[in-house]
């Protein structure tokens, strides 16, 4: 089925007023759940709603929370999210660095203790907005730790997602968005609900062989999930989780710790404190210009920077709908009638 994304963010903001958030928070986490639908980012998206008042209902995430410094000069902020949703914790200290770097140049701020910080990508694009370039390193440092080391068959740390976003005001923005893992958790949530199998290599059973069943990540003893590009994957999340956890002020990845809590750490970059930004708009688009003239393998899809199929997606998905599954639709229609909301 295809649901319009407005009907499906006036869902979404019914149920979070009715978990107990604020409207103003209400609507910035719809926005960005259904926004990771539009971009593709279905794992990030509107299928997280049943699993987010699960949070809150068991204390792990709080409504209405607002992060506080441990930490703070001009160009530095650490945070404690003190358990808020990650959507709009996010939204509160990106701004403030977002505002250290138009002043300094240069800003570096982290947080720790804080629900699901959705699609990374949305930060890199808030950064982009203000003309800023953003580094971002995510981990979990409670529940959620999934994903076993290359040469590993048991888990250690979480998907530890990193982007990288960079403006472009000659064309598009180049927005780099992955986790660490082969898949996302997140879409094997969302192919266990379509009833589909995973691609070969994204798990590795319980009893250390291969599986392509979504089910084996959820069951116990539970399979793992591998990094993507073996090896390189695999440093790419240690040192990610390094970089939140210890940096960002959230610690690593622990064993034995109850309830999901995410930490990051972001570096922003002004350019235009420091270079000439006529140079950076031109060796940007000359560069962008120059990857995309490379000659496809297939005639039929022409190159594509990161960033370009979140952009093809969206255009499509707000002409069209957004497809759900109907297990998907239909979790989040018992969790609205669990709170007396419609859909």
């Amino acid at each position: 089925m295809n649901i319009d994304h407005r009907k499906l963010t006036a869902v979404a903001e019914r149920i979070f007023t009715a978990i107990g958030c604020e409207p103003a928070e209400a609507e910035i986490i719809s926005k960005l759940l259904v926004t990771a639908n539009l971009v593709g980012h279905d794992s990030h998206g509107v299928a997280r709603i049943p699993r987010y008042v699960e949070y809150c209902r068991k204390g792990e995430v709080v409504p209405n929370q607002k992060a506080t410094t441990t930490f703070e000069n001009d160009q530095i902020a650490i945070y404690n999210g003190n358990k808020g949703f990650g959507q709009s914790i996010g939204l509160q200290i990106m701004t403030a660095g977002i505002q250290k770097a138009k002043t300094s140049g240069l800003a570096m701020i982290g947080v720790g203790n804080v629900g699901h910080l959705g699609r990374i990508g949305d930060w890199a694009e808030m950064a982009i907005d203000a003309g800023q370039v953003s580094m971002h390193f995510v981990n979990t440092s409670g529940a959620g730790m999934t994903v076993a080391p290359f040469g590993g068959v048991e888990s250690r740390y979480a998907t530890n997602p990193i982007s990288i976003g960079m403006p472009n005001p000659a064309g598009e923005s180049v927005v780099f968005d992955a986790a660490t893992s082969m898949l996302a958790e997140g879409k094997i949530m969302v192919a266990r609900n379509k009833g589909v199998e995973l691609p070969d290599g994204a798990l590795t059973g319980s009893d250390g062989s291969p599986t392509n069943d979504p089910n084996a990540l959820y069951e116990t003893p539970s399979a793992v999930m591998n990094s993507m590009g073996a090896h390189k994957g695999s440093g790419l999340a240690i040192m990610a989780d390094l970089l939140a956890g210890t940096l960002g002020g959230g610690g690593c990845a622990t064993p034995g710790v109850a309830g999901l809590a995410n930490g990051m750490l972001s570096i922003l970059i002004d350019p235009n404190i420091f270079a000439d930004s006529t140079d950076v708009q031109t060796e940007t688009a000359r560069f962008t210009d120059w990857v995309r003239s490379a000659r496809p393998a297939d005639a039929a899809k022409p190159v594509l920077l990161p960033g370009d199929p979140e952009r093809n997606t969206r255009a499509e998905r707000e002409n069209n709908g957004i497809p759900l599954d109907e297990t998907t639709w239909r979790l989040i229609e018992e969790t609205a009638a669990s709170l007396d909301v419609s859909t």
